[in-house]
């Protein structure tokens, strides 16, 4: 047992017994901790970490909205990029991925600030139905991204299929005494040149394009889809064709497909010109300016006046290819951070 002394002053003072010598310690600290907990400056304290907090989603809702509606429109205006198409389709692929994972951790950030107060992560346990309503809105973008890419990836299969079983069919080897098998000679009166990508991949020429080109010109065309076979780009176009039909008619851009089908035939080119030189690819472009491919496969003509214009240029554009690899990078990690500082609330 232990005296106290009360908290009146002056001469006339009171003391009290008390049992626990710690008690009147540990009323003066949750006095203290009570008052600096209802004080103004740590309620602006904490406001402030909220709205911060808001910030950093507010900035994920902008960056969403950004690469999905303007950016896409806007970069094919710039056709100074298309110089450089390796570059410029790596930094298309950056927007692409940043706008999808700023839409699908759009709603949980949104729904987390709402429950949120402080730093501290809440408990699911705790809030089921706002967690609920989060993964349902993530769930159904994701859901939706994963139909298109399985109904659009089935159908190109099928048409590949189907048609390079009737290119087996009626096509005959460029030599049958053993050369590429991956060459497929059809019978037509139109000079044409196309790939067939798939397992069992393989060039289709008709008998017309040998006759018409020479053999630098026909090593260009081979050259142009074999790149296409190579770097994959079937699966390239896939993936831009799965986003592209995803996203709500009212917003999406068919300039930004048909930009996406330009530099990946730019792509080949600059592939066919290391192989046999500018002018071959360019004169063997010229041959099948007005040819026709099948949907599912890709094919050396498309475009041709602006690859001709690119052809023309040779310059290697070394700092314009850094500087938009670099966009690219900024591009993710801006995404990427803004979703981690709302989630981890380091604003």
């Amino acid at each position: 047992m232990k005296r106290r002394r009360s908290g009146s002053s002056g001469p006339f003072r009171h003391w009290h017994w008390c049992s626990d010598p710690g008690a009147g310690t540990q009323r003066k600290i949750t006095h203290k901790a009570t008052k600096r907990s209802t004080s103004p400056g740590h309620r602006a304290r904490a406001a402030g970490l909220g709205n911060n907090d808001t910030v950093l989603t507010v900035g994920l809702l902008v960056v969403a909205v950004l690469l999905t509606w303007p950016v896409p429109r806007l970069l094919p205006r710039l056709t100074l990029l298309e110089h450089v198409p390796g570059a410029t389709l790596l930094l298309w692929q950056a927007v692409a991925l940043s706008a999808i994972f700023a839409a699908v951790s759009l709603a949980p950030m949104a729904i987390l600030q709402t429950v949120r107060h402080g730093r501290e992560i809440p408990a699911p346990a705790a809030n089921y139905p706002m967690l609920a309503i989060g993964l349902v809105i993530s769930g159904l973008v994701i859901a939706r991204l994963l139909l298109q890419g399985h109904r659009i990836g089935r159908d190109l299969r099928i048409a590949r299929r189907e048609h390079a079983e009737l290119v087996d069919l009626l096509g005959v080897s460029p030599d049958p005494e053993g050369g590429d098998e991956s060459i497929t000679v059809l019978a037509h009166p139109t000079p044409t040149a196309y790939c067939i990508p798939g397992r069992r991949h393989r060039v289709v020429l008709t008998d017309s394009t040998i006759r018409s080109l020479p053999a630098d010109e026909l090593s260009a065309v081979l050259a142009h889809e074999r790149a296409h076979l190579r770097l994959r780009h079937d699966l390239v176009l896939e993936f831009f064709t799965v986003l592209h039909t995803t996203v709500p008619p009212a917003i999406r851009s068919d300039l930004a497909l048909r930009e996406v089908r330009l530099l990946i035939e730019a792509l080949a080119d600059e592939s066919a010109c290391r192989a046999v030189g500018p002018v071959p690819v360019a004169r063997a472009l010229l041959q099948l300016a007005g040819a026709n491919h099948p949907g599912a496969t890709l094919g050396m003509a498309g475009a041709a006046q602006r690859r001709m214009e690119l052809l023309g240029d040779t310059d290697a554009h070394r700092g314009l290819a850094t500087a938009v690899a670099t966009a690219a990078v900024l591009v993710l990690c801006v995404t990427g951070c803004l979703a981690w500082g709302a989630l981890l609330g380091l604003a």
